[in-house]
């Protein structure tokens, strides 16, 4: 797949995150689309756990942008924002009459790519 020259794409990962993918997706859902200000702000407000590691993700997306591109903060969007299922750690609780209890921990990947907002056009939001 080909992408478009003209705007840069501007990604940050987080791999292994102790979570399960069900968690993250529901805060993912309500930042996908949303500018970079506005994001920031859905995520300090909302309750979950989740919300701080992708504060911190798009935080850091949005400092690669200034840092390695120049470009301006205030003019970024999230126009992809993904999560992935990671491997799942299984460990055992030891339980009554000597059985074991098998436990899963789930683990997620994340993946949010910013992009620049043209001065022309402005973004819609379903």
């Amino acid at each position: 797949m080909k992408k478009n020259s003209s705007s840069p794409e501007i990604r940050a990962l987080a791999k292994h995150m102790h979570m399960s993918a069900h968690r993250a997706r529901r805060v993912i859902n309500q930042i996908r689309g949303r500018s970079y200000e506005q994001a920031l702000m859905i995520l300090e407000l909302m309750p979950y756990r989740a919300c701080y590691p992708i504060f911190q993700l798009i935080h850091s997306a949005a400092a690669n942008a200034n840092h390695n591109m120049g470009l301006n903060k205030a003019n970024l969007f999230v126009s992809r924002a993904e999560v992935n299922e990671g491997a799942v750690l299984k460990r055992f609780q030891p339980r009554a009459q000597g059985r074991g209890y098998p436990i899963q921990k789930p683990t997620c990947h994340i993946t949010i790519v910013l992009e620049e907002r043209s001065s022309g056009r402005k973004i819609q939001i379903e």
